[in-house]
């Protein structure tokens, strides 16, 4: 199979994140709108790439005035970062299905270089015809890497949020000829 594109079909996929909170659990989020390509060749994995851009605005932990919080200059700063954005820089087959991609990750205009684990689902064929793939990837950033250095010390020590960021990615993507008649 030679590289072929694929649309990340964002009503099937999700970007989910889970930070520390107060110490003593995890909170979870997610962001609701957002897109991508995967350029996918299973035979000839170096020549693959991801690219996805992702509304900041978007972010959902279901609580609006921590969402309000995170939208605003303390972290995302949607009015002058609107997006976080993926580029890949390399694409290697680790066993199995296993696979490593490394790109650049840009978060409040800041940008680093990150390493997914992803793993592929495999493929095959819709209700309708149309030729689908399925990924899931996870990473872990530190959030002060990307300047997101807003916190609160608590009283009995410790701070507010951690400064780690869990990553989960669940990509399902249709092939790009085919996306318009799934819409």
């Amino acid at each position: 199979m030679a590289t072929q594109r694929w649309n990340i079909d964002p009503s099937h996929s999700g970007v989910h994140f889970t930070v520390r909170h107060m110490v003593i659990s995890k909170v979870r989020g997610a962001f609701d709108r957002w897109q991508g390509t995967v350029d996918f060749d299973e035979q000839n994995p170096s020549a693959s790439k991801v690219s996805v851009r992702i509304e900041a605005a978007s972010v959902d932990t279901r609580d609006e005035k921590r969402d309000a919080h995170l939208r605003s200059a303390d972290f995302f700063d949607v009015e002058n970062h609107p997006a976080l954005t993926f580029e890949s820089t390399k694409v290697e087959k680790l066993d199995g299905n296993d696979y490593r991609v490394t790109g650049k990750l840009t978060i409040h205009g800041i940008t680093k270089e990150v390493a997914l684990e992803a793993e592929y689902l495999g493929g095959g064929k819709d209700p309708w015809g149309n030729e689908r793939l399925g990924f899931q990837a996870r990473t872990a950033v530190n959030r002060k890497e990307f300047g997101l250095n807003w916190n609160q010390v608590l009283e009995a020590g410790g701070v507010l949020v951690g400064e780690k960021i869990e990553i989960a990615l669940d990509v399902q993507a249709i092939k790009a000829q085919a996306s318009e008649q799934a819409a």
